[in-house]
C-alpha cells in the first residue's frame, strides 16, 4: 500500500501525511453580487478533512515556529496571516501534543 507523503513547511522534510498537521485556509464564499460573505479563515485541521488550501507542518512546536518566522504559511496559503491566528494555532498545537 502506498503511503501519501507531504513536506513539512517548517523543517522541509518529507514525512507520511498522517504524521503531520494540516494548516488550512477555507475558501471564501461570495453572494450573487460577488461580495465576500464568509471564508478565508485559517485554522489547524487536526482531522485532515476540511476543504480548502492546505499546508503541512510537523506536530512539533519548533517546526511550527520555524515556518511562522520564515512566513512559509503565508506563501503556501497565498494570504497574509494575522498575529492572533498564529497565537491561536500555536495554542491548539501545544494542546494537541498533550493528547
Amino acid at each position: 500500500m502506498k503511503v501519501p507523503m507531504r513536506k513539512c513547511t517548517g523543517c522541509s522534510e518529507m514525512k507520511p501525511k498522517r504524521e503531520l498537521i494540516r494548516v488550512v485556509r477555507v475558501p471564501e464564499k461570495k453572494d450573487e453580487n460577488g461580495c465576500v460573505i464568509s471564508g478565508g479563515e485559517i485554522s489547524l485541521d487536526l482531522t485532515g478533512k476540511k476543504s480548502g488550501r492546505g499546508a503541512y507542518v510537523c506536530k512539533s512546536i519548533s517546526c511550527f515556529e520555524q515556518a511562522r518566522k520564515a512566513r512559509r504559511f503565508e506563501r503556501s496559503l497565498g494570504c497574509k496571516i494575522p498575529e492572533e491566528v498564529y497565537e491561536q494555532m500555536s495554542a491548539e498545537l501545544k494542546g494537541s501534543d498533550e493528547v
